[in-house]
């Protein structure tokens, strides 16, 4: 690699320096990412809206924190960083809006923070055309607000990434030090295994060049976020080994799965693709997909004849590490899977982009600049068009729940309460219900349990229509609610007619 030696970062000061002309430039260049920044915050509010409601996988990670609910079964997978994240508001507040408007407000934050960690590495106008980029997916607009680990991961990637170049390139850089270890820590504290995949290329090339001070603080963050991920596994699994076990089958079983065309399949707004069949999306949806490789290349490509190639090879190795778990490994896909491979990508991509419509272009300079406008402007039509379908048919979905939760009040099964059956959990978070399971990845009871809290609290069963009465609901009172037969016990619910 051509440019792996120590490099000072360009406008780097030392303490007691005067303030020269390229203050101003990083006061610009600051100004410049806290622009794209702020305008992914209000593009968040303006788009996803903050009265969506909760998502399934929120209501968990919600119901751990928040008074609300009761916790929901917590699955191996998962780990409690996004729970405490959101902690701040959720455990005195159930505004659904308020702990939107509050994720949006700390996404953009975050990703002002972590475009900034790369300042030296990359010019600003690179640094914020990259975060423009990923900001603008549709995957990102919508999970940005929403109380999910995948985004987090994104951010703490896209910073361990650059910290770690700029402890490279310069060791006296206490802040990328810091940064470094905290980005790692996040990584960890969202989703341990992801953060795991994304470092890997960090710790190869660290042992393979002896970088043990980078290394050493990249895994104090690491182990920091993942503590409490293992203690857990400690008094809950038997041991990380028989939780990642458990977490495997819930996954359906992790080994040699092709899942890119699930991914692909998922990208025309399917939030989660399980089992993932169908057709594919059209093309105009998908064609930004397909241009990720070459655009990638040929942001490689720029920077080895610029002769700065470790900066943009490091974060294509870590991106194409992050993706490879969900789209080789895993047997269903969800478009939130891949956002630290898209947010590492931006950067080579928006350097390649800039190189081929700048002076570099020389006489063709005017077509590529019409080319690549003409390329970005469909590409935010789709993305848009993407989201708004998205969050429109989310929103559907949310509300009725909500009205399902409303019935059931009226039925009488009201707090405290205990809801089975499919989609019990998040129902019985808009219900303010305990949910239980005797069956499949949530398996946390038995049916003589079920009957017995039917005893001492209103219980409910929810079926879909055409679907047997369940064992341990023969007898109980039968309702239908849309699409949905709701099986109320007797006595302790005390439903009227």
């Amino acid at each position: 690699m051509t440019d792996s030696a120590p490099l000072p970062l360009a406008g780097s000061r030392r303490p007691g320096t005067e303030a020269g002309p390229g203050t101003d430039r990083h006061g610009r260049g600051d100004l410049l990412l806290g622009t794209v920044a702020a305008l992914f915050t209000l593009a968040q509010l303006v788009l996803v809206r903050p009265g969506m409601g909760l998502g399934w996988d929120e209501t968990v990670y919600v119901s751990q924190v928040g008074t609300h609910a009761p916790a929901a079964f917590f699955s191996a997978p998962r780990a409690r960083g996004v729970s405490l994240l959101v902690a701040p508001v959720a455990s005195w507040s159930s505004s659904t809006a308020l702990l939107r408007i509050y994720l949006a407000v700390l996404s953009g934050a975050a990703l002002y923070g972590a475009l900034r960690s790369w300042r030296g590495l990359f010019p600003a106008r690179v640094l914020a055309l990259a975060g423009a980029l990923f900001a603008t997916l549709w995957v990102t607009l919508f999970y940005g607000p929403q109380v999910m680990p995948n985004y987090w991961v994104a951010v703490g990637a896209l910073a361990a990434v650059g910290c770690f170049l700029r402890v490279r390139a310069d060791r006296r850089d206490r802040g990328a030090w810091w940064g470094l270890a905290a980005s790692g820590c996040l990584m960890a504290w969202m989703r341990p295994m992801d953060a795991v995949w994304v470092v890997l290329p960090l710790c190869v090339l660290a042992l393979v060049r002896r970088w043990w001070r980078p290394l050493a603080a990249l895994m104090v963050g690491l182990v920091g976020g993942s503590a409490e991920w293992v203690v857990e596994a400690y008094t809950r699994y038997g041991g990380p080994a028989r939780r990642l076990a458990e977490g495997s089958d819930i996954q359906g079983g992790l080994g040699w799965h092709l899942a890119a065309v699930d991914q692909l399949r998922s990208l025309g707004g399917r939030s989660l693709c399980r089992p993932c069949s169908g057709t594919l999306p059209g093309v105009a949806v998908t064609v930004w997909w397909y241009a990720l490789p070459p655009l990638a290349a040929l942001g490689l490509a720029v920077a080895v004849r610029d002769r700065r190639t470790t900066r943009t090879l490091v974060p294509l190795a870590c991106a194409a590490s992050a993706a490879f778990p969900y789209l080789f490994l895993i047997g269903y896909a969800a478009p939130r899977f891949l956002l630290p491979a898209y947010a590492l990508l931006a950067l080579p991509i928006a350097d390649a982009l800039l190189t081929v419509t700048g002076p570099a272009a020389g006489r063709w300079r005017p077509v590529t600049v019409t080319v690549v406008a003409a390329a970005l402007a469909a590409h935010l039509a789709v993305q848009y068009e993407v989201l708004h379908r998205t969050v429109r048919r989310t929103t559907a979905t949310h509300r009725d729940w909500s009205d399902l939760a409303t019935a059931l009040h009226r039925l009488g099964v009201r707090p405290p309460c205990l809801l089975t059956g499919p989609e019990s959990i998040p129902i019985a978070y808009y219900a303010g219900c305990s949910s239980a399971s005797v069956h499949g990845h949530n398996a946390n009871t038995t049916r003589a349990a079920i009957v017995d809290a039917a005893r001492e609290m209103p219980v409910a069963a929810l079926a879909a229509p055409d679907a047997r009465r369940p064992d341990y609901a023969q007898g109980w009172r039968v309702h239908r609610v849309g699409d949905v037969t709701l099986y109320i016990a007797p006595g302790a619910s005390g439903a009227g007619g």
